[in-house]
């Protein structure tokens, strides 16, 4: 996602588009599921009993996903549960797959790791019989290993870090990792000719904008696009960045890198309004529902 300071009105017109493209993430993620089925005997049941049968006599699986619903990242973990949702119901309404119908437990975690685990362990005392995984890569990854001891398959449609889901023969992903994403960033920059100065704005405690910033640094260097300043944030420091755009604006960068998520970027962007004119600021999925922030 790449843009400049952007009317509201473009702003308005590309809210719907937006959601529908993260909806689909998880719509594939489910689906993708429903094809794995045969992977639960590969995980197996750790010790569970056999699913639910419903009144029609198919077995019912219990699907259980895990993000933020409430909070500064909660349209993350709603797009992601409405998806799944909107996936279960169809699948459902078709007849289902291999006898199976499915049913979605979706626990609120408000992005953070820790909550995440409780949350998982609240779906396994409900009976979950497949993990969707953590909407974040902290949250996937804080998870992953009880999964593996449960036998649970985890399939995740957004947790992009590569930590998360290695060493792991039972977790899967359905989206592209960080670094494959860091690189694609930089080639599209160069193969576009949007800058060949770029600034790096990034959260240095977050895994997933660390990969991003790693794997784009390095491609960067590969491909003669220079990496004039890089400026970093943490998690308790994240809502007064005048100091890293007065650094941003000196270094004479053509476009700025973001690594983020919507809430920061959009911090950052009404902040340097009217103090980093005419340059491009490029980001990637994280940027989800930053159009919406921006414009509101």
């Amino acid at each position: 996602m790449f843009f400049r300071r952007t009317p509201r009105l473009k702003i308005n017109l590309l809210r719907g588009e937006e959601k529908m493209k993260r909806t689909k993430k998880t719509l594939c993620a489910l689906a993708a599921a429903a094809m794995l089925i045969g992977c639960l005997a590969g995980c197996g049941s750790g010790g569970k009993e056999p699913a639910a049968t419903d009144g029609d006599g198919s077995a019912s699986l219990l699907l259980g996903g895990i993000g933020p619903l409430t909070g500064d990242y909660a349209n993350y973990g709603t797009s992601n549960r409405n998806g799944a949702q909107i996936a279960v119901d169809e699948i459902n309404a078709a007849g289902g797959v291999n006898g199976f119908n499915f049913t979605l437990d979706f626990q609120d975690s408000q992005g953070n790791p820790d909550s995440a685990v409780a949350a998982y362990g609240k779906l396994m005392d409900n009976g979950m019989d497949v993990s969707l995984g953590g909407t974040f890569s902290g949250e996937t990854q804080s998870i992953v290993a009880a999964a593996k001891a449960d036998s649970i398959l985890v399939l995740t449609a957004t947790a992009s870090s590569k930590a998360c889901i290695e060493g792991n023969d039972c977790a899967f992903r359905v989206c592209f990792n960080d670094p494959a994403q860091g690189a694609a960033s930089a080639n599209y920059i160069a193969d576009n000719n949007l800058a060949t100065k770029i600034a790096v704005f990034y959260a240095s405690d977050n895994d997933y904008c660390v990969g991003l910033y790693d794997t784009f640094a390095a491609e960067c260097e590969t491909l003669g696009l220079e990496v004039v300043e890089v400026q970093t944030f943490t998690s308790s420091t994240n809502t007064d960045f005048s100091t890293q755009i007065n650094a941003i604006k000196d270094s004479g960068a053509e476009l700025v890198f973001l690594p983020i998520y919507a809430a920061e970027a959009s911090t950052l962007l009404t902040q340097a309004s009217g103090k980093l004119e005419n340059v491009v600021y490029f980001g990637c999925d994280g940027l989800d529902g930053l159009l919406t922030k921006v414009s509101d």
